[in-house]
């Protein structure tokens, strides 16, 4: 049996997932925590992945691994390989005027034209921009620009700070893939390379890719940045991460150097892979973010920036709209009942649709999608008869899944095909989250299997990158919510929206 490893770094956590090369069967799976906050240092990143490597079992016995991470971290290295500061966040809003000088300077029109987005406070070259204007000391020092994923694979091949990594710091050796290029705001998606005129404006500097002897001497290094199915590279034999007690790492007395690494992907690419979706599925992802997206074969532009039309990890594109707020939402208003999420299930399960008249914006957080980063969630509706645990409870699953379907009419304004909506994410678990969803989405919902779908899709490039062929594995179905579709709910959301839209 062949087997292959996939890593999910996301915000919260990391994953690893070996799986049957063949089959895509679960072998074994580990995991490890990462740490709260809007900006993380990478290091924590690194020992995350070795619990979670060992926690999995180890690699010893795997042919191929690839790392897919959350999007848009900004990871800033020197010339010595070292983290400059800790990460920026995708979920890091400081940068919301940064965004909004860009969108200025460029225009949103041109911006969507040249890199399938409207900037916004999530968006890498927001977060340069902000750097280069808030930290100049660090901007300075600056010698390469990468994001989580790309360091992660980098550190994986033995590259790292002078001293303390097997083959130090050559930067030239960085690299990342289509997908996750494609959210930095530099990276266009229908030319398939760097705009390095847009990282000049955002960041002041010069910058190229990896590996070009003709760019500018001096310049900013920019990831090189893989085709689908390519490999990075290989695992160095001394590479794993030590295991935060100075110990070898796992897999390392049993890794032979022979380790293929695939490209790696962004977080929302890495589960359209593992979920093997195609054109007509559209993707809803409850996790610490809320995202929709689908597969596309052509390029997607919004004006609007409501949907950033990144590539995807295959070849095609990946028109994608994101909520800060999803999972947290519930979590959030759990807390104000005094329930847990089985309680809230069950008191938003006994209120009826609309909640009376009460609804919940949830911007805990502040918001993406719309782009509103300095606003806060609200209740609207309140009356002494709606005031009910119940029907507060259901607005909150009403309201997170509302934020959410705005991201589904946004792509079906761009006239992506949409037939079926497969709902994931562990909120998805919850009974009012699957029963509510065929209340407030129009299209047919169906739940895939619980399952690390991020993680799946690194193992779908790993197997991708050691055979040559990408693998077709079968997506298992937990469920069908009955179609119960209840336009109240959304007639309620977008009038209290208008409340917020209108300054009110």
């Amino acid at each position: 049996m062949t087997l292959v490893a996939g890593v999910d770094s996301s915000t919260q956590s990391c994953k690893v997932v070996v799986l049957d090369a063949d089959t895509g069967a679960l072998v074994r799976e580990g995991r490890a925590s990462h740490p709260d906050g809007t900006e993380v240092h990478p290091d924590h990143w690194w020992r995350a992945l070795a619990e979670a490597i060992d926690d999995a079992g180890g690699l010893g016995d795997v042919s191929g691994v690839s790392v897919a991470g959350q999007q848009h971290g900004m990871v800033l290295l020197d010339r010595e390989g070292n983290v400059l500061r800790p990460a920026l966040l995708w979920n890091d809003t400081r940068s919301a005027g940064a965004a909004a000088d860009l969108t200025a300077e460029v225009g949103a029109k041109e911006y969507a034209r040249r890199t399938g987005l409207v900037p916004v406070a999530s968006f890498t070259s927001t977060k340069v921009r902000w750097v280069r204007d808030q930290e100049p000391e660090i901007a300075a020092k600056v010698a390469a620009v990468a994001l989580p994923h790309d360091w992660l694979t980098w550190r994986l091949r033995g590259f790292g700070p002078s001293g303390s990594s097997p083959l130090g710091p050559d930067l030239e050796q960085l690299s990342t893939d289509r997908s996750d290029a494609s959210g930095t705001g530099y990276w266009s998606p229908a030319s398939g390379a760097y705009d390095l005129e847009l990282f000049k404006l955002a960041f002041g500097r010069e910058a190229r890719e990896a590996g070009d002897s003709a760019g500018p001497g001096g310049a900013v290094v920019l990831p090189r940045v893989l085709d689908p199915g390519a490999t990075a590279g290989r695992v160095h034999p001394a590479g794993f991460p030590a295991d935060g007690k100075g110990a070898p790492g796992p897999g390392a007395g049993s890794a032979n150097g022979g380790i293929v690494l695939g490209a790696g992907a962004g977080d929302n690419a890495g589960a359209a892979l593992g979920l093997g979706i195609s054109p007509g599925d559209v993707v809803v992802s409850v996790g610490t973010s809320g995202t929709v997206f689908a597969v596309t074969a052509d390029p997607c532009t919004d004006v609007t920036g409501t949907v950033a039309g990144f590539a995807d990890a295959a070849g095609g594109y990946l028109p994608i709209a994101v909520t800060l707020n999803a999972a947290r939402v519930l979590s959030s208003i759990a807390n104000i009942l005094d329930v847990d999420f089985d309680g809230l299930a069950r008191l938003a399960l006994d209120a009826e649709p609309g909640a009376g008249g009460v609804v919940l914006l949830p911007y805990f957080e502040g918001e993406r999608t719309p782009n509103l980063p300095d606003a806060k969630a609200s209740l609207h509706g309140l009356s002494i008869a709606s005031a009910t645990r119940s029907n507060i409870a259901r607005a909150a699953v009403e309201g997170m899944l509302c934020g959410l379907s705005g991201g589904t009419d946004a792509l079906r304004n761009l006239e992506v095909p949409a037939r079926r909506l497969l709902l994931i994410g562990g909120a998805v678990q919850n009974p009012a989250v699957q029963k509510i969803a065929a209340q407030v989405f129009e299209l047919p919902v169906v739940i895939p299997s619980p399952g690390e779908y991020v993680a799946r899709g690194a193992a779908v490039q790993a197997a991708w990158a050691v055979t040559g062929k990408r693998p077709e594995w079968p997506m298992a179905m937990d469920g069908t919510p009955e179609p119960d579709y209840q336009p109240l709910i959304s007639r309620n959301y977008r009038s209290a929206s208008g409340c917020i839209d209108s300054g009110n």
